[in-house]
């Protein structure tokens, strides 16, 4: 995987989890293959990222969303215009395993996301006792939330990078390209940071 190419097909990834689940991580070994020590997402993160379709090239614009009880209230601005969506699960800490069950349910109920391919990492595999895909898969009870959509579930580690590119090879496989492949992106992608980083600073000054 690379930086964006030119005239390649393009579409948009959101990518979820809870705080300290290992999105950022994961996303920068992806993009960079290199360990990043990120700090906890406070707003969003933006990265293309290059994957293979069918042995064309296509650019995933990844929106990588904090995943801390404040932010979550706003996962929802970023759902529209979203392809398939990423849900990362740290899968050695089990005392959160209900409220990531929770978010990602609550995420799989927006009308936006209808019908979106949904990929899970289990990340921290490489961390004794983490849960496996089968635990995952049915601690979620994904084969009941996700019956109206093709969905996967990748075991991985962000931090050795183990699953990682196969994960986001899958998401490149199952996610539907709209018509218009990169006119909508690039037409909206400004006013869509500007907006989403102006409520991330009215925000801040809020609390």
């Amino acid at each position: 995987m690379g930086q964006q190419g030119s005239k390649q097909p393009e579409a948009r990834v959101l990518l979820l989890g809870l705080d300290n689940a290992g999105k950022s991580t994961l996303l920068y070994k992806l993009k960079f293959n290199s360990y990043v020590n990120t700090v906890p997402t406070i707003g969003f993160n933006v990265e293309m990222i290059e994957a293979k379709r069918s042995k064309r090239n296509i650019a995933l614009t990844v929106w990588d969303v904090g995943g801390q009880g404040q932010m979550r209230q706003y996962w929802k601005s970023f759902h529209q215009d979203t392809a398939a969506v990423v849900f990362v699960v740290d899968s050695s800490d089990t005392q959160r395993l209900d409220e990531a069950r929770r978010e990602l349910e609550n995420t799989l109920r927006s009308d936006q996301l209808r019908g979106r391919p949904l990929v899970v990492f289990t990340n921290k595999q490489d961390v004794n006792g983490a849960l496996t895909v089968t635990d995952i898969t049915e601690r979620f009870n994904l084969r009941k939330i996700c019956s109206d959509r093709n969905w996967f579930v990748q075991p991985c580690s962000a931090s050795t990078g183990f699953g990682v590119e196969e994960g986001f090879q899958r998401v490149a496989q199952m996610l539907k390209l709209p018509s218009d492949p990169g006119m909508m992106m690039k037409d909206n992608f400004r006013d869509t940071v500007h907006y989403l980083r102006s409520m991330s600073t009215s925000t801040k000054g809020a609390e």
